[in-house]
């Protein structure tokens, strides 16, 4: 088994609005980006580790990654426009002797061991695997106003037992992840996992953690900050 993982670390994090890119902004003293590197680095199953950047982090990204001591890492590579554009990029890079890739954005700091081995042992499996939690909240549809986009009705009151927010890692086959690139990379898609739907492959789902949060607004440093007390990390 040779599993590569691809962390994504390519967004500026505007919405932050700490004057600092996303990847390098300090949680609990340490750069946010360092939290992925280290557990991806230091987990049995993952046997190389391609980083996506943006061009403008390269050089320091490539410094912590050699002051850490991250020995997996084969490449750091520019991302592009899109999220799926920097993904591409990352398969790009990809060893011949690979066979499954995950991908993880290193915007969740605290992803598991233990969700990372279930995650990558589904994929084996099934060929495709996600890792996601039940929603808490109640969700409804709505219909937003043509005329004033301001005015939103509900549709519907969606069943919540159904519904997972879905977070990283994904993990797939490295034959499937490509033929689904290959057939969808240019459409518009929210997570890689859509692409591979797309194509008629089940996706399998694997429950992680709700510590596993997406550092995207300030709240969300606020929140991760308590998490990495509490997790001691």
């Amino acid at each position: 088994m040779s599993v590569t993982a691809i962390l994504l670390a390519a967004g500026q994090g505007l919405r932050l609005k700490t004057g600092v890119s996303k990847p390098l902004v300090l949680l609990n003293k340490k750069p946010l980006i360092q939290y992925s590197l280290e557990t991806l680095n230091s987990h049995p199953d993952i046997s190389a580790l391609i980083v996506v950047v943006h061009p403008d982090n390269k050089k320091k990204v490539c410094s912590l990654i050699k002051r850490l001591g991250i020995d997996k890492v084969k490449g750091v590579i520019e991302g592009g426009i899109r999220r799926q554009d920097s993904v591409f990029n990352g398969l790009s890079m990809l060893d011949p002797s690979a066979d499954s890739v995950l991908i993880h954005d290193s915007a969740r700091p605290f992803i598991e061991n233990k969700c990372i081995t279930e995650t990558v042992r589904e994929a084996l499996k099934s060929g495709a695997a996600v890792t996601g939690v039940p929603v808490k909240s109640t969700i409804k549809q709505v219909l937003v106003s043509k005329r004033n986009p301001g005015v939103s009705i509900v549709v519907k009151t969606l069943p919540r037992e159904n519904l997972w927010e879905i977070q990283t890692p994904q993990v797939f086959k490295k034959k499937i992840i490509l033929e689904a690139f290959a057939a969808f990379g240019d459409s518009d898609v929210t997570d890689d996992a859509m692409m591979v739907e797309k194509l008629g492959y089940p996706v399998r789902i694997v429950r992680g953690s709700y510590n596993n949060i997406k550092i995207t607004t300030p709240e969300d440093l606020i929140v991760g900050e308590a998490i990495a007390k509490k997790l001691n990390r």
